[in-house]
């Protein structure tokens, strides 16, 4: 699979955009702030449906204008080419197109053209809460599995609704367990389904780490991601019953899937408290190519790979280190920004990469 085409109007500072890219490397070089991780960022748009960024939509709408439009030409073989288009218009909802057709809901279009970003922002998922770390493992797995997705959607929503009764019950001085045994029954029912696949995610990329790791970075030491769920040691329904009158007195439900993790680790200990600078940066790297593979092998095609400034990440060296392993055949398109275009095409050239270069200033861009 790759992307060929890309067309921006009013997105972030595009007014208006045409691009025909590579079907293996396209590097985008400019100043910061030129517009270069923009254009990864409408890529990844059309993949997932919504900014890596930024994800309150007419946020990325230019400035004083009144919508954006993001449209897309995908190849997955040569029979199969796919029209994407994208549509966000202030006060009205976002608008998913597949060759002319619109989708009755989002969720459809999830995983039908994945795509795996790498970029600074990434360090969240270290330094933040385990919210920032359960939507990573929610965004990777929905793109391979819909049934997850729509188990997901389900039990987020029942949550939402349970917690509401639980103020409702509050505010009132009133409880009927009657009432609140219908959530927990549904909560129950979708529960177990995403923490098989949790399961499974977190193992599968703690399998795929060390190798990815010890390749970036050159070191030997041992990586580990670990999936933590409180329904490893008893089953909802049990958890729930159990703290029924903590969630009764804090108006929230204070157990379930909703409170899963995932714990980084490096030679056994932590890698927020106990990771240099330049493991963590290898880690999240590693991490986000385990995922590549995760998704590869589920969806039998290869994701896209959105390399955002990653020169910020390692040193030249683990850059290219890092360009030459994913040029292989076992990765598919690539794109990559960079500030500095004489760094990029003397990366490409030692490489030997058959590629494309585009190089960005301010909302203009030449090839």
């Amino acid at each position: 699979m790759h992307l060929r085409s890309l067309k921006l109007l009013n997105f972030k500072n595009w007014s208006e955009l045409e691009l025909e890219f590579h079907d293996k490397l396209n590097c985008l070089v400019g100043a910061n702030g030129s517009g270069k991780t923009n254009v990864l960022d409408a890529i990844h748009y059309l993949s997932v449906c919504k900014s890596y960024f930024n994800p309150v939509d007419i946020q990325n709408i230019r400035d004083e204008e009144g919508f954006f439009v993001i449209e897309g030409d995908f190849v997955k073989d040569a029979d199969s080419e796919y029209h994407i288009y994208c549509g966000v218009k202030r006060g009205q909802k976002k608008v998913f197109r597949k060759n002319k057709k619109e989708y009755g809901k989002l969720a459809e279009h999830i995983g039908q053209f994945p795509s795996v970003v790498i970029s600074p922002y990434d360090r969240n998922l270290i330094t933040e809460g385990s919210d920032t770390r359960r939507k990573f493992m929610d965004n990777v797995i929905s793109q391979s599995d819909t049934l997850y997705l729509d188990h997901l959607i389900r039990y987020n929503k029942t949550l939402q609704q349970r917690n509401a009764l639980l103020k409702f019950f509050a505010a009132n001085h009133k409880f009927d367990p009657e009432g609140l045994a219908v959530y927990n029954y549904q909560l129950e029912e979708h529960a177990p389904y995403i923490f098989q696949k949790r399961q499974e995610f977190g193992r599968v990329l703690g399998e795929k780490m060390e190798y990815y790791y010890e390749a970036i970075s050159g070191g030997k030491e041992v990586t580990e991601v670990l999936y933590k769920s409180q329904m490893e040691e008893e089953d909802l329904k049990s958890l729930l019953e159990q703290h029924l009158s903590k969630d009764r007195i804090n108006q929230y439900t204070g157990v379930g899937i909703h409170k899963d993790d995932l714990d980084f680790t490096i030679n056994g200990r932590g890698l927020k408290k106990f990771g240099s600078q330049g493991q963590q940066k290898s880690f999240l790297i590693a991490l986000k190519l385990a995922q590549y593979d995760f998704l590869s092998e589920k969806q039998g095609l290869k994701p896209l790979l959105l390399l955002d400034d990653i020169f910020d990440k390692l040193d030249e060296q683990r850059v290219e280190q890092l360009v030459k392993l994913v040029h292989d055949e076992s990765f598919g398109q690539i794109f990559i920004t960079d500030t500095h275009k004489e760094r990029t095409a003397e990366l490409v050239q030692k490489i030997s990469a058959d590629h494309r270069i585009f190089k960005v200033n301010q909302g203009e861009l030449t090839a």
